[in-house]
């Protein structure tokens, strides 16, 4: 089992190594969700949001996840196949959390160094903890 830490690591490259660890077989779990981060101005972010929240009906989905674990998880399942039997035993292989629980507290937290902030120079960018708080009922 792998726990990879999400402070300071880009949404998308996160999503997509995420992703293929989890359809060679391996368990996942991913913590401190809240301090993943998603590139781009504040702006940009929040009108691409609103433009998918306003498709569908109200209960009809589609749901958009309002908590940062559910963002997180939600954008590794759009990179796994999920409608197929492989894709769905992947993505139910692959567990968010906010904070750190208490059973992981002692396992080696690892991180990947192709998704890291410092690494990538990027000028503008939000938390997912960030996004939450105003798009949903994160925080409040």
């Amino acid at each position: 089992m792998k726990v990879y830490d999400a402070s300071d690591l880009v949404l998308g490259r996160l999503s997509s190594v995420v992703a293929k660890e989890a359809l060679l077989g391996k368990e996942i779990v991913i913590v401190n969700c809240e301090n993943a981060i998603v590139t781009g101005s504040k702006k940009a972010i929040l009108s691409k949001f609103e433009n998918f929240k306003n498709i569908g009906k109200p209960f009809h989905g589609p749901f958009t996840p309002k908590f940062p674990d559910r963002i997180v998880r939600r954008s590794i399942k759009r990179m796994l196949p999920y409608k197929t039997s492989r894709g769905s035993i992947a993505y139910k292989k692959i567990m968010c959390y906010l904070g750190i629980p208490n059973e992981f507290k002692d396992s080696e937290l690892q991180t990947i160094e192709s998704a890291n902030l410092s690494k990538l120079k990027y000028s503008q960018y939000m938390k997912i903890g960030d996004f939450a708080k105003i798009i949903g009922k994160y925080g409040k």
